[in-house]
């Protein structure tokens, strides 16, 4: 059983992990937990309610096995937590961290996609929301997730690969049944 922590800040983008939350739940039998800001109930894009599980300013890298950053448009504002210093004790503990959409622009404040091969929604995206960034050259522009080491990155269009990645790293044991999620995107190949 793996622990999972996801970060969600408002308005959140529920599709984003959606599939991972469950099949890390129901097909694996893993810890599901949920942090915000302040611990505070966390509306999403559709106007669902997370149940939140505790304050991220309270998670430790020993809470989690994996820390999943979630897309949100407030990652790009002031209001957005600052969490380098998490991030980086996450990498240094070999905690599986994950970022999609703009929780990707975290990523890359707290310096982690300046020597990993990586991916976002763009690559003038995390150049202009994160200035510090200094990963230009790592950038992957590819439509799936991208997995360097424990780290994993995705556009907000690819939750199907954001789930594959960070499930095939926590439950390496079971590669068939990880890849059985990729019938989730099975309609994206007839378009």
């Amino acid at each position: 059983m793996a622990r999972l922590a996801f970060v969600v800040i408002a308005p959140f983008a529920d599709w984003e992990p959606a599939l991972l939350a469950a099949g890390a739940r129901d097909d694996f039998g893993d810890e599901v937990t949920w942090w915000s800001p302040g611990g505070q109930p966390t509306p999403s894009m559709g106007g669902m309610t997370v149940q939140i599980h505790g304050a991220v300013e309270d998670l430790t890298p020993d809470k989690a096995d994996a820390l999943v950053l979630v897309g949100s448009a407030t990652w790009m504002t002031p209001q957005a937590p600052e969490l380098s210093d998490l991030l980086r004790r996450a990498v240094d503990a070999g905690l599986v961290v994950a970022g999609i959409c703009g929780a990707t622009v975290a990523l890359a404040k707290a310096g982690l996609l300046d020597g990993r091969a990586h991916t976002s929604n763009d690559l003038e995206f995390l150049k202009a929301q994160a200035p510090s960034y200094r990963g230009a050259s790592h950038y992957r522009d590819v439509p799936h997730a991208v997995r360097d080491g424990r780290l994993v990155t995705a556009a907000g269009t690819a939750p199907v690969t954001f789930a594959t990645e960070i499930l095939g790293l926590l439950h390496p044991e079971a590669p068939d049944m990880v890849a059985a999620f990729k019938v989730f995107a099975r309609e994206h190949g007839a378009a």
